[in-house]
This record gives structure tokens, C-alpha cells and sequence, in this order.
């Protein structure tokens, strides 16, 4: 889950849909901006997607939620 600077959520969007890794963005309403959707093979992939994603300039907060298969 992401949160972006006020004003630069088309911006933030176009970011991140050309980040490697990343499946789906969703743009959402509430405590966050969007929600981004990470599909890679092991958490040291997930580790880095999420360093580039803090690395753009507009994203101000990151939070990461690991799902798991029942």
C-alpha cells in the first residue's frame, strides 16, 4: 500500500505500472493511495521491487502486506 505526495497521483500511477514486479495498481480511497499488487518468485525479489518503489520521488509511505495460500 502506497501513499504519494497531494497532486501527483497520475504521476505516482504512471510510476509504478513500469516498475518490474508490479501486476496491478489501484487507485483507492481512504488511509492510502494505492494499492499495488507484486508478483515475483521470493522475497528477496519482493525486497527489491519495494527499494525502487520507495525510491520514487513522489511516493511518500510504503506498507507492505505479504499475503499466504491456505
Amino acid at each position: 500500500m502506497i501513499n504519494v505526495l497531494p497532486g501527483y497521483e497520475k504521476a505516482a500511477y504512471r510510476e509504478l505500472k513500469n516498475i518490474e514486479g508490479i501486476k496491478d495498481v489501484y487507485h483507492v480511497f481512504g488511509e492510502f493511495d494505492f494499492v499495488v499488487i507484486i508478483d515475483v518468485e521470493d522475497l528477496y525479489t519482493l525486497n527489491d521491487v519495494v527499494d525502487i518503489i520507495r525510491q520514487q520521488e513522489t511516493v511518500k509511505t510504503t506498507k507492505t502486506i505479504i499475503g499466504a495460500e491456505l
